[in-house]
């Protein structure tokens, strides 16, 4: 093993173990190694201080396990999507469970409580408002009864899922944002402010609603040339990082409109990237060789000439699907196809990118959820949980790191990301940034009530039905409420006006009705 992958390397079986190889392959990689004579350690000719320091590295996460949970606890009998579109088909959140799936005349999706566990029934209610596939989904960090939807009708859509979950299908979004020529495969809500919404299309833009009034703000359209594979906001949304099929990762200023920061061939291979940024606002991606062996890699925006730590894994063609857990500094790479997923930490010493250990089990994945920290279970030290998708059902899969005591592990669970918004849509346009909210999980996380979410159009004459007319108003400025206060009193006025009309006209009908009744009295008489 040689090359930019090497700077991971460790001596002997060890490096085989940290790889994810075989016990006959550990073996085998061990005996290769040249004997050394007795009291000397073999070197793989790296400095010995250099390689004493990799062996010995602790970490708390060393053991984390992975561990599938138990058969009437996954959900059962539910067609996913079969779409050839590589986003992860799943998303969660402490409440529901969303999952893209088959549906014949249009696209639709699942919406479930985490609790409704065993066989779903082929006549559960979907969510199914678009005409063609839906390619992604998304929920609201700051409201978990809001999800936006992305399809190949060119359109994206947010719906307002009620509280106890779906009893009737949803056909009618809370809102249609249009503005993509061509089918849309990527929706990321902005992480600290409120119903600011990302939506990214296979007409190369990336577009920035501000959903509360339905207007698309910020339209990136000329900075990729090819294919947006992802897009990944910072920790407190000022940036967002893309992985295109040019080859190129980019860190764009959205507000600003510019590329900062740019790296040609980040991986040379021909199938999909991914870059995500991680919390120190390095970036992280995932991507293939030219020799088709997929690679992981790490970027400091200030500087990509060169990677951080560069390391090849292996020769399977599934992408690899990275989820990042800022509190730990834990990356899980789940490839689709794979039917494994591997872990590794993310320090600042050498070789910065630490392998931790590999879940592993025997069906492959179709997709891909993972719950945010706050949908834990802390009592029992989980520290991720992922939904994985098979081709009939969706499995939770829990990760735990082992300890014997049964108080609140605070290593373990740092104050996390809450519910709440940093900061409204406007400010974050106007140019405020704010990082998340932070939230302690010592008792548990308990949802609050959600509000609904309201949309208030900005154009009066758009006559869409787009709103959802139960709904109250969500964080619109006052000046807008105001506004919208005084267009539905002039609303009501005309629809008084109108049934008035209709009264008067159906009185005359009535005595028209009475006049012809009476001769056709006297005619039969």
């Amino acid at each position: 093993a040689s090359g930019p992958g090497s700077r991971l390397e460790r001596p002997g079986s060890s490096w085989a173990e940290e790889h994810g190889c075989s016990p006959a392959c550990q073996s085998f990689v061990a005996s290769a190694q040249p004997r050394a004579p007795s009291g000397e350690r073999p070197s793989l000719h790296m400095p010995q201080k250099d390689t004493m320091r990799r062996v010995v590295r602790q970490s708390k996460f060393r053991h984390v396990f992975g561990q599938a949970v138990k058969n009437d606890q996954c959900y059962d009998d539910i067609r996913v999507s079969r779409v050839t579109w590589d986003s992860s088909f799943c998303a969660v959140n402490p409440r529901f469970v969303a999952i893209i799936i088959e549906a014949s005349g249009g696209g639709a999706f699942l919406v479930l409580p985490l609790h409704k566990t065993g066989r779903i029934d082929k006549s559960y209610p979907t969510v199914c408002g678009h005409t063609g596939p839906v390619l992604d989904i998304d929920w609201c960090p700051h409201n978990d009864q809001v999800i936006a939807s992305g399809s190949e009708d060119c359109t994206v859509m947010v719906w307002q899922i009620p509280e106890n979950g779906l009893t009737l299908s949803l056909t009618e979004p809370v809102v249609i944002l249009e503005g993509h020529s061509k089918r849309v495969g990527i929706v990321a809500w902005h992480p600290t402010a409120r119903n600011v919404l990302l939506s990214a299309g296979c007409d190369n833009a990336i577009i920035i609603w501000n959903v509360g009034t339905g207007e698309a703000l910020i339209n990136l359209d000329d900075m990729h040339s090819d294919m947006i594979y992802n897009v990944s906001w910072n920790r407190n949304g000022s940036l967002i990082c893309t992985a295109s099929k040019d080859k190129k990762v980019r860190v764009i200023d959205p507000r600003k409109q510019e590329i900062i920061a740019e790296k040609e061939k980040a991986h040379e291979g021909a199938r999909p990237m991914r870059a995500i940024f991680l919390a120190d606002g390095n970036v992280f991606t995932t991507g293939f060789s030219r020799m088709s062996e997929r690679q992981l890699a790490l970027w400091n925006p200030k500087n990509m000439e060169e990677p951080i730590a560069l390391h090849e894994m292996d020769t399977s063609n599934g992408v690899l699907l990275p989820f990042y857990d800022p509190d730990t500094s834990i990356i899980y790479l789940c490839g689709k196809g794979d039917s494994s997923i591997r872990y590794f930490e993310i320090t600042d010493e050498s070789p910065y990118v630490h392998y931790l250990n590999t879940f592993s089990s025997k069906e492959p994945q179709r997709g891909m959820g993972y719950m945010p920290k706050r949908g834990l279970d802390v009592n029992k030290c989980e520290i991720a949980r992922f939904f994985k998708l098979h081709e009939r059902k969706c499995e939770p899969i829990i990760m735990t790191v082992p300890r014997k005591s049964d108080l609140f592990q605070d290593d373990l669970y740092p104050d996390t990301a809450g519910p709440e918004a940093a900061l409204e849509a406007e400010e974050w346009f106007e140019g405020r940034n704010a990082d998340p909210i932070l939230i302690s999980l010592k008792h548990g996380y308990i949802p609050g009530k959600n509000r609904d979410l309201k949309v208030v159009k900005k154009n009066i004459l758009d006559s869409k039905p787009t709103a959802n007319k139960k709904c109250d108003l969500i964080s619109v400025p006052k000046k807008t409420a105001d506004m919208a206060g005084v267009q539905n009193e002039a609303k009501l006025d005309e629809i008084l006006k109108e049934i008035k009309s209709i009264k008067d006209t159906i009185c005359n009908q009535d005595e028209r009705i009475s006049k012809l009744e009476q001769q056709m009295a006297k005619i039969a008489a």
